[in-house]
């Protein structure tokens, strides 16, 4: 396994997990698909939470880096595609997520983190469905397309 980071991954793990308990003791659950959903339509008692918790999301991701994260072995082009068709893919890529996340009634967040941790069999076989279809994905790509 290439560019393994223990310490990064526990720290970011433990943080996901105060971040969900904290959001579970307030009776949320954590499911980004979840949050994104509840701003539609857009009910100004319940929006703050929401946006607070997206733009936080937004900008942990921009601090990592300025606060001296090493970005570098982050490629979301592995294989070189054209700028057209590589943003042909990630759009739809996140289409297909969209729609998996609204047939699965949550995303991986939602499912695997907080509905295994309240032992949800509907998380429990959402969750394995996720990683199984992920490793399927990798194997077609890796092994069969050659990536």
């Amino acid at each position: 396994m290439e560019n393994f980071t223990p310490y990064a991954s526990l720290a970011g793990g433990l943080l996901i997990g105060v971040s969900a308990t904290l959001l579970l003791m307030a009776g949320r659950l954590a499911g980004i698909s979840g949050i994104l959903a509840g701003l539609i339509p857009f009910d100004s008692k319940d929006s703050l939470w929401r946006i607070l918790f997206i733009v936080g999301l937004i900008v942990g991701a921009g601090l990592y880096p300025a606060l001296g994260g090493d970005m570098s072995a982050m490629n979301i082009n592995p294989y070189g595609l054209s700028e057209t068709a590589h943003t042909a893919l990630l759009i739809l890529a996140g289409l297909l997520v969209g729609i998996g996340t609204y047939v699965g009634a949550g995303c991986t967040s939602g499912h695997g983190i907080c509905g295994i941790g309240r032992l949800s069999v509907r998380s429990i076989i959402a969750t394995v469905t996720f990683v199984g279809v992920a490793a399927l994905t990798v194997f077609i790509l890796r092994l069969i397309v050659g990536g």
